[in-house]
Formats: structure tokens, sequence, C-alpha cells
């Protein structure tokens, strides 16, 4: 018998959820005070509260995550990605709890995420790289030395995690320093290791990686490529599968150096192998991701392979069955739908999802953490679900992308709906790749669509698909009901619930809670002075502006950090700002004042 807790949440914790239960393997889920209604939660087996909101307190916390697996009698743990994924740490302590861990050995994490190393060993498997430094920089002279030296541009990265965070690109000498303090930074609030190193930055790349999978006899299987150039602060929104326009030269060099990366490393589970691909067609070894990726969808659908079931049979001792490399059949397409606005610079976006409408047909699949009325808060990542689209071929799987991102639905929150729309339409993405690399929607794209009147919504969108609800319904709701720290289902009659709700508010004074954050909003009692408010859960990185500047229309006065993501506040009118009592490090919550403009000054 084999129970597998899964210490991540949203749609990672349910597509292994799926894996499993076609397997018949049970299912422990853990969950924040935030995620006690995600769907995550109510799909498992068992599920156990954290006790908590932040990363720290909930996901990143090994020692709560261990205590749940003991208390739930796991014999598995499969760490999904992101949080602790590629925690070294966690794998080891699983292992020595008694219980398997669903991935590559903590000696190997060690290895490869150390990007050091990682180098060093790619080196010894014969993978081309670009110049970069031999070990962590002690500062940012060091970053500055390495730039003078081999020229620019180059890229600031942080030596241990992955995924996009604490990486920044430097064009300019005069910005390596500020680079290298940002990045580690950001390394530091992700990873909990600040560590830099910088390598050479190759001018307008594809990005393009390998799926690799390896079981504990010997055996190591290439599962295609995969091409994910489209992205914004390195993280990557659009993602398909087989990779397009690849030479046969180009194909072979990556999947055989996938392979040997692999062996040298010892690895054993699902991994993959990322490279950049320059203009001029140089391939140069980027880094190892030790854990399943958001976008393995798209290998699933073009090469007919359930990855997360074969790493938990792999995690069991068994023997892959594939032959190495694998061929795929027809072309995927993975759309990432965040709470983000692509309007905005992509900056995060909470709120509730109030509608959800979701394409169907041959060829399209749905992933996904949420449902309408599932509650979307910032103290997580923003991706709320992904939407795969596969078809014989590229043009048809674009074709068929094209209708079902106009048919989709939803609202509540801003998405990245929009941005997907507009892609698919975009003459560079659909018929002239070797124009699209990693910068390019902040180059190319976004510039042309603000010139061109920003993002437009399909007639569809504006369209009332269902009626609304009977609110007269004398049905029964199903609940969820903490007990001792384990979530227990509890069916209610509605009536029932609604007395329950009626004296809970009654026995609070008559406290009347609003959709709008009506708790977390104070007025300043000064008309002329303009509230600064967190636009979301999350934390104040920083001060941008003093205290009594004078500050512009549009000027940045803050920077916060939500949903893994540091965004700039800005003013929303000219004036004097006087800060409140909130420091660097201090949590906020969704319309918290944090200080105030006035206008009048």
């Amino acid at each position: 018998m084999r129970k597998v807790l899964i210490a991540n949440r949203s749609e990672i914790a349910v597509r292994v959820i799926h894996a499993c239960a076609e397997r018949g393997i049970g299912t422990v889920a853990v969950y924040a005070e935030s995620d006690a209604e995600s769907l995550h939660v109510h799909l498992a087996d068992e599920a156990y509260a954290l006790e908590g909101n932040s990363p720290a307190e909930t996901y990143l916390n090994i020692q709560k995550l261990l205590d749940i697996a003991q208390r739930a009698g796991a014999t598995d743990v499969h760490p999904g990605y992101g949080f602790l994924a590629e925690s070294a740490e966690f794998a080891r302590a699983v292992g020595d709890a008694g219980m398997t861990w669903i991935g590559p050995s903590p000696e190997t994490i060690e290895a490869l995420g150390d990007k050091i190393q990682a180098r060093a060993i790619a080196t010894a498997a014969g993978a081309p790289l670009a110049p970069g430094t031999d070990g962590p920089l002690e500062d940012e002279a060091q970053a500055r030395a390495f730039a003078e030296e081999h020229g620019l541009p180059i890229i600031i990265k942080a030596a241990h995690g992955g995924g996009g965070r604490g990486m920044r690109v430097v064009r300019d000498l005069d910005e390596v320093e500020s680079a290298f303090e940002s990045a580690a930074r950001e390394a530091k609030g992700a990873f909990g290791r600040s560590e830099c190193f910088v390598e050479r930055f190759l001018e307008k790349p594809r990005h393009v990686e390998a799926q690799v999978i390896a079981d504990a006899h010997g055996g190591v299987v290439v599962v295609g490529t995969r091409d994910c150039s489209l992205q914004r602060r390195n993280q990557k929104l659009v993602e398909e599968s087989p990779a397009p326009f690849l030479t046969e030269e180009q194909l072979r060099h990556i999947e055989d150096a996938s392979g040997a990366i692999f062996r040298e490393a010892g690895y054993v589970n699902a991994g993959t192998v990322e490279f950049l691909v320059g203009s001029d067609g140089l391939i140069s070894f980027l880094e190892v991701n030790t854990r399943i990726q958001v976008e393995h969808p798209v290998t699933e659908e073009t090469f007919g392979v359930d990855l997360v079931g074969l790493q938990l049979d792999v995690a069991a001792g068994e023997k892959l069955s594939l032959e190495s490399p694998l061929r795929p059949k027809g072309h995927s397409i993975e759309f990432r739908i965040n709470a983000e606005d692509p309007g905005r610079g992509f900056l995060p976006a909470g709120g509730s999802v109030t509608s959800l409408t979701v394409p169907s047909g041959p060829g399209i699949r749905w992933d996904a953490g949420v449902v309408a009325g599932s509650s979307v808060a910032g103290d997580f990542d923003s991706l709320l679900a992904k939407l795969i689209v596969t078809g014989p071929t590229r043009e048809a799987a674009l074709r068929r992308a094209r209708r079902a991102l106009n048919e989709m639905v939803l609202t509540g929150v801003a998405t990245t709906l929009p941005f997907h729309r507009a892609v698919v339409d975009n003459e560079d993405f659909t018929n002239d790749p070797f124009r699209v690399y990693t910068t390019w929607i902040e180059d190319v794209l976004t510039p042309s669509l603000e010139a061109d009147g920003g993002y437009r919504a399909p007639e569809l969108r504006d369209r009332t698909l269902f009626g609304e609800p009977d609110g007269g319904s004398t049905g029964s709701v199903t609940a969820g009901v903490e007990i001792e720290g384990r979530l227990t289902k509890v069916r209610f009659p509605s009536d029932a619930l609604a007395a329950i709700g009626a004296g809970l508010a009654q026995g609070l004074g008559g406290v009347q809670f609003s959709g709008d954050n009506a708790a977390t909003h104070s007025a300043s009692g000064e008309g002329d002075d303009l509230e600064l408010t967190a636009p979301l859960n999350g934390s104040l990185v920083r001060w941008v502006a003093e205290d009594g500047a004078t500050v512009e229309l549009g000027e940045v006065v803050a920077v916060l950090e939500a949903m893994k993501t540091e965004m700039p506040l800005e003013a929303e009118a000219a004036g004097v700002l006087h800060r409140g009592d909130v420091e660097p490090g201090q949590k906020l919550t969704a319309g918290q004042v944090i200080g105030r403009i006035d206008t009048t000054a």
C-alpha cells in the first residue's frame, strides 16, 4: 500500500492526485489557510492544515510537512514544482524519515541545483557552454570585472534555485551593481540563499529544453524537446512541444547532451535540461531542473506518455520500458493562465474567480487549480491553470488554440488570457519564430500593442453565457470543517448553513464583510489625502521615495513582493508622500494602507 503526501498546492497538486488515483495510490494534501477551499484540498483522500499563510510558515516548512506525513501514514512524498521541489535538505529529511522521495537523490539535487557544479557536470558531459564564472561571486565588484573582461550583455543568476528567480540581464555597465543586488535579494527570498554567478548572455536567444527521465537500472530516456521562448521577467508564459524549427543537427546535439548530463550526474527520476539557442544557431547549456516542469503536459500530449505517472513508477523501483529518443506525434502548445494583468506590465492580480467557462473538444486539455468561486490571494505563485491545445501539426494546433482561447471566459480576476489571444494572432510567433526570443514580449509585442490601443477582448467575452443561479434553492452544501488540523467534509442543508452564518454574524456584533476588502481599508480622515494601499497580499521589499518627498503621478514610491514577484507601487497622484509605519519585510494584506499622498501640497 502506498500513500503519497503532496508537498505543494494548486494545479500541480491536482495533477499528482490524478496520477495517483489512476494507480490506486492514496493521497494526502496540505494547505495554507488561504488554500483551505482550494481544489486540491477537496480532491485528495486526506487534507491537513499547515496553519499559516506565508510560504515560510506553510509549503516551505519542512518540519510541518514531515509531521503531517508521519501523522497521515504517508509512504512517499511528491514535491511538485517550486517551493521545496529542488531542496536537497527536504529530500534527505524525507528519506531519513523512512519515506520515498519522488524525485532525484539529494546528492543529485545538490550537484545540479548549484549552477556552478551543474556547469562542471555539463562540461564533463560534452555539452556546449557560454563563458561564465567558475564559482559564486563575492560581491558586485566581481560581476563588474567579468563584464569588463568579457563584454556585455551579461546575465547574473542565482546559484541555487530556478524558475527564472534571481536572474537579471545587464546591458549597461553602470547597472551591474544594482542588478547584482536585486538578483541576490530575490534569490534569498525565493530559495533562502543569495549566492549568484555570472555568464555571457546570448542576445535574442530562444529557450529550448529537453525532457528526460531515468530509472535506477541505468535506463535514460530523452522524451523530446520543448520551446519556452515566450517569457516575461524570465518566466515562461507559452510552451510548445516539440521545439519547432530546429535543424536535425541541433536536435541531435540537444538530445545527446541531455542524456549525457543525466548519465554523468547519476540522475534517477524526471528532470529537464535547458539550453539557449542563439540567433546564429549557437547552443549553450543553461541549467538542469531537478523536478517535473510546469510545461510537462505538452510533452505528455505529443509523446503519449504520463510523466507524473512515470515519476511514481521510477520511485517505486520500476524499470522504464520506453526507447530513447522518442519521436512526437503531433504538436502541442500550453498557455499559462496566470493571475496577472498584461495591460499593466503583467503585474500580479488578486480577487475571486466569479465565472469560468472552459473550452472543450478534441485536442483540448485543462489542468487547473481553480474553479468558479475560488479565491486568488497574493501569497503564492500567480499560476491559476494551464490550457493545453494539441493538433496534428503546429498550424493545426494554432488554429485550434485561437478557437479555444476565444471561447474561454474567466472573470473576477485579471489574467493573461488577453496576452495569449494576441500571441496566437501575431505573425512573428505564427510564421517567423526566428524573430521570437526570450525578451520578445517586452521588446516587441507589448510596445506594438500599446501603439495599437492595447489588448482587445473578443466579442464572446461580453456575452452572458448563462443565467444567474436560482437563489431560492433548498438543496445541500458540502463544506470543509477543520477538526484538529485535518479537513473533514460535512454536508449541510442550505437553510441550516444560512442559519449558522446568520448566527455567527450576530455573535460578532453584526459585522458585515464585503468583497472589497472592507476590513482592511481605513480612511485617512483627510479628504485631500490619497491613500497608498497594497494591491494584494504580499510584503514590502523597500521604500523608494523618502518620507516627505514630493512625488509625481506614476512615480515608483515603493517595491512590493507578491506572488513571488517584485512589483513597483506607483503614486496615483502628485503630492507629498507620507509613509506609514510599514517597514521592509513586513507582511501586507490586500487593501492595507501603507501611506498617503497629500495632494494639496
